[in-house]
């Protein structure tokens, strides 16, 4: 095989090797990248050939082929920055004035993509040397007695390429920059907020710890009062037997759910709640309220039994517990109905009493039992209302997903929680998980891309960058003013 067809072998297998590697640059880039660039491409082949008329040029041929190649370097930019820069230089030496404008944003934008500035620089004095070599050239071919006029049109020439790639250079060395700032600031970011984490954490077993040593053995001696008084009841005054057992179970109950809130403040999951937000457990609610001296019933609209998940069968005990608690409070003797109903993918539980036989003044409470209820509600992706009823009492009610999303950890502080329930009240869906996945810090917004040029990051790049930026531009407004004056 001779030299000459294992040269043109190995040029076809690398133009098939690029041309493949360039099909899938296009396919993988964001749309909204290629709709970009083939707008600007569309626009500098329409301006580089429908804008003859204001500018004639002497060879049409000539300039159509000159403007068709200046639209080729737009997208060729972005995977062959060093190539478009040595291909800008015959544009350049043409007379389609149109392409010629866009040879400095093409150099702009190409030379901030090579690395190492070295090579930045190696390939802008080439194209430069190219750009002044071919107009010293084509003015002599062309207009010997012009001569005097050489020096000054290579200057202007090589200034096409040189004043962009001096601002796209200096604006290139801040992606880098740019780039391990945002990994630090991330990382701090993250370092912060398991700093927090961890002294709330501290702070959670420490009030756990308190009220484990405190309130457990205060309960723990109620309990084993409530004991003997059961057992001494049973021999000595029967009829009040019934009444010491509910003390002695309802001690033993707030035992139990005291040392699920002290798993919740030592943050430990796979909470154990039993059958609770069933409808024996909200039955034996009703029953409780009942022996207590309410007139209370349950409505049970939920066909057969629930497959709700742990969490949300925990929120519907917790409110059924509150509205009837509230109800014995401040309405004693009205009768409760408690309600619980399956619709689909949530489940709807509402306690509603109606007005108390005698007129009683507003309680001293502070409404933080209805507030904690928001909150859990709230979490699960929830809704509550709570308020009073026109025709008289009041009603509680919650809208509960039956497979809530997975709740975030610490996603509300107490400066977060409102002093008071206004009514009604629509929970929100849950809050990012500060430290996740996208999140940030709260208040903050998120950070631009580091493509995006503003004032002052234009400044940040340094004050070389904006007095050469300015001057291109200028310049090439002039370009075209003379051009078309001309």
């Amino acid at each position: 095989m001779s030299p000459a067809v294992r040269l043109w072998g190995r040029v076809t297998g690398r133009v098939r090797h690029e041309a493949t590697a360039v099909r899938e640059a296009v396919r993988a880039a964001p749309r909204r990248t290629v709709v970009t660039e083939s707008v600007f491409a569309g626009l500098v082949l329409l301006c580089s050939l429908t804008l003859f008329p204001l500018v004639p040029p002497a060879d049409p041929v000539a300039a159509a082929l000159q403007g068709v190649w200046a639209t080729l370097l737009v997208p060729a930019r972005r995977m062959y920055p060093a190539l478009t820069v040595v291909c800008c230089v015959p544009v350049t030496a043409g007379d389609n004035v149109w392409a010629v404008v866009v040879v400095p944003f093409v150099v702009w934008s190409a030379v901030r993509r090579i690395t190492p500035a070295r090579r930045a620089w190696g390939v802008v004095g080439a194209s430069s040397a190219g750009v002044a070599l071919v107009l010293v050239v084509g003015q002599a071919l062309t207009e010997p007695q012009e001569m005097r006029y050489l020096a000054a049109g290579a200057g202007v020439g090589s200034m096409i390429i040189l004043l962009p790639a001096l601002s796209g250079i200096a604006l290139g060395r801040r992606r880098p920059l740019t780039g391990l700032l945002r990994e630090r600031n991330a990382y701090l970011e993250q370092a912060r907020f398991l700093t927090d984490e961890a002294a709330r954490m501290e702070e959670r077993a420490r009030i756990a710890a308190e009220m484990h040593d405190l309130l457990g053995h205060r309960i723990g001696l109620i309990s084993m009062h409530a004991g003997a008084l059961q057992l001494a009841a049973e021999r000595q005054a029967p009829p009040l037997a019934p009444r010491a057992e509910l003390l002695h179970t309802t001690a033993a109950t707030a035992m139990d759910e005291l040392r699920g809130i002290l798993g919740v403040l030592r943050h430990q999951s796979g909470e154990d709640i039993g059958e609770r937000g069933t409808r024996e457990a909200l039955s034996a609610l009703v029953a409780d309220a009942r022996g207590a001296g309410a007139d209370a019933e349950l409505r049970w609209n939920a066909t057969g039994t629930t497959d709700a998940d742990p969490r949300t069968r925990q929120a519907v005990h917790r409110v059924t517990r509150e509205g009837l608690t509230n109800a014995l409070k401040h309405a004693p003797g009205a009768p409760v109905r408690v309600t619980f109903d399956e619709e689909g993918d949530t489940v709807t539980v509402a306690v509603v009493n109606d007005a108390p036989p005698a007129p009683r003044s507003p309680g001293d409470g502070n409404r933080s039992g209805l507030v904690g209820l928001q909150e859990r509600i709230g979490l699960l992706g929830g809704a509550l209302h709570a308020g009073p009823r026109p025709e008289g009492g009041f009603a509680l009610s919650a809208r509960i997903p039956v497979r809530p999303d997975a709740p975030p950890a610490y996603a509300t502080s107490p400066a977060s929680v409102p002093a008071t329930l206004p009514t009604p009240v629509y929970a929100t869906s849950p809050r990012p998980v500060p430290g996740g996945a996208g999140s940030r810090p709260p208040g903050s917004r998120p950070p631009l891309s580091t493509e995006v040029l503003t004032w002052p990051r234009l400044l940040g790049g340094g004050c070389a960058a904006l007095l050469v930026l300015l001057p291109m531009v200028g310049g090439t407004i002039i370009l075209l003013v003379m051009a078309v004056l001309h």
